[in-house]
């Protein structure tokens, strides 16, 4: 008896959408899979014949010169695929059994003549700097280790005048199928541990890997107001992709060391400067330096409380991701002596007593009476 067209085993009409046929298919997939139907010939003989018109009918030049053909001619011409090996089928159809039966499908690798480029690791490294370089920026110079291609095989891993070859155990695969029971299980091919290929003739001095390890110096820039555990990307500089893949990438973690005079908030540099009490109560005009060395005058206004910010606009941290600086800001402190000579001393009573001996607070804070002055 004549076997039946493939739009009949399908169960679709001939003006079908490859959306109906793919449905149509993955329906018959699940009615006659082998895991379903153990031991059961004819359920996977109608598992084959269903594979074989969806070979036809999912590809638009096969299915037009199908229609065109018809069955019988099409049949003759030899034009269709015969599944004889289920894992053929498996592997031909990989997409739809991933989708019906999830990711433990019965679903190959892809096949592969040869290595696969495979792009290399980003790595990571520290560098520190001291906080007068993160406000100025800075050049280092970096010692880094890392896959770099081989030079000898110019990253194939073969010989000069040798290539990779196909893995004949697996056909390229990188794994093969078993079935037991009511499984189909895939394993790591053993004869090209799971790669597709061999390397008969590898290269000797990265003996088949494409890359080497070695030690590099980098010249690095570090941008002014750069700040602490900041990350930088230096492209390219990670390891090297095996077989001709894309290198990864260098990120730097920046740590800026603390600094006995200065600080940061945000992108404001902050000081600290001691005045004498007359300086605070009269007011003057004191130069003081930056961190770059460079003089700045500031003016102390008369009755500066101790804590108030003076701010020097502009004279702070470069803005890394906009234009301009931020502010440079001086916080004022009373310098207190510990010790004071007779004749300091004396001028210091003596103004105490002509100041008066009632603190006057119009701020709202509390006040006292003096009693007296301690020895």
């Amino acid at each position: 008896m004549a076997k039946k067209d493939f739009y009949q085993i399908l169960g679709v009409a001939k003006s079908a959408s490859q959306d109906d046929i793919k449905k149509a298919y993955r329906k018959l997939a699940m009615q006659y899979h082998p895991d379903r139907n153990p031991d059961n010939k004819e359920a996977e003989d109608k598992f084959k014949e269903a594979a074989e018109a969806y070979d036809v009918l999912s590809n638009a030049e096969k299915r037009k010169r199908y229609d065109q053909f018809g069955h019988d001619s099409y049949q003759q011409a030899g034009g269709q695929q015969h599944y004889d090996n289920m894992n053929d089928i498996f592997e031909n159809f990989g997409d739809i059994f991933e989708n019906l039966f999830g990711s433990q499908g019965p679903r190959r690798g892809a096949k592969t003549s040869g290595p696969t480029p495979q792009k290399g690791h980003d790595l990571s490294q520290h560098v520190e700097v001291t906080f007068k370089e993160s406000y100025l920026g800075c050049k280092k110079e970096l010692k880094i280790y890392h896959f770099e291609t081989c030079q000898g095989c110019k990253g194939s891993g073969c010989k000069e005048g040798t290539k990779a070859s196909t893995c004949t155990q697996c056909q390229g695969a990188g794994s093969l199928l078993y079935r037991q029971g009511l499984f189909t299980y895939s394993q790591t091919c053993s004869a090209c541990q799971g790669q597709g290929f061999k390397i008969a003739s590898p290269c000797h001095e990265c003996r088949g890997q494409s890359r080497v390890q070695k030690h590099e110096k980098l010249n690095i820039t570090i941008p002014a107001g750069i700040f602490n555990q900041a990350e930088l990307r230096v492209a390219g500089k990670g390891d090297a992709g095996a077989f001709g893949g894309p290198a990864g990438d260098l990120y730097l973690i920046i740590d800026v060391k603390a600094d006995a005079k200065f600080s940061r908030n945000n992108n404001d540099l902050v000081t600290h400067l001691s005045l004498t009490y007359p300086q605070l109560v009269l007011g003057c005009q004191i130069e003081i330096e930056n961190i770059d060395e460079t003089k700045e005058t500031i003016k102390i206004p008369k009755g500066c409380p101790v804590g108030k910010e003076i701010k020097i606009e502009g004279k702070g941290f470069a803005k890394l991701r906009s234009h301009g600086r931020g502010d440079f800001i001086v916080i004022a402190h009373c310098d207190i002596p510990t010790k004071l000579n007779e004749e300091t001393k004396k001028s210091l009573l003596d103004y105490a007593e002509k100041l008066g001996n009632l603190s006057q607070k119009s701020d709202g804070g509390i006040s006292g009476f003096f009693k007296k002055f301690l020895g």
